[in-house]
């Protein structure tokens, strides 16, 4: 049986195979699932053109190079800092989408007062950002990660579907 992630992956990567685009990805307590999803469709290379794990600041210091000095004000978890990561993978890997996900997945919430269950995602085009929050009330981990991803994903068809 094909889960609901991997059913998103597929349609995105049709849409995205179909329209000759490309995607980057940025992701922190997904721990990779969303790459992963999309990387397992056949043909994936023909649009998925990488993707960083910016778990950590200095993984998002040497990843995508974004210091937090340049952008006073700025939080992990948050939709702005969700939108920089869409829009900074895109821009560093040239590619037509940039996709992002940052949260708490738990068991407890992070240092910024936000509880487990709680990720800001944004996507990033030509034409397009749009960011979104999910409050899941879970503290349960890996669901979290399967419904934090599952839901940017959900997010980014949208996106390619309304432009």
């Amino acid at each position: 049986m094909t889960s609901k992630l991997q059913t998103l992956a597929n349609t995105i990567g049709a849409l995205l195979k179909e329209r000759g685009e490309t995607v980057a990805v940025a992701e922190s307590s997904t721990g990779g699932l969303i790459s992963a999803a999309l990387l397992a469709v056949p043909g994936a290379s023909a649009y998925f053109m990488g993707g960083s794990i910016v778990y950590t600041a200095s993984a998002r210091n040497e990843f995508l190079g974004i210091d937090f000095d340049d952008h006073p004000g700025m939080r992990s978890a948050s939709e702005p800092y969700a939108a920089l990561l869409a829009r900074t993978s895109r821009a560093k890997l040239d590619t037509i989408w940039g996709i992002s996900e940052t949260g708490a997945a738990g068991p407890t919430g992070n240092t910024y007062g936000d509880s487990a269950g709680h990720t800001c995602m944004a996507v990033s085009g030509v034409s397009i950002e749009k960011e979104a929050t999910l409050e899941t009330g879970n503290n349960d981990r890996e669901a979290n990660m399967r419904s934090f991803a599952e839901r940017c994903l959900e997010h980014f068809e949208q996106c390619l579907r309304n432009g």
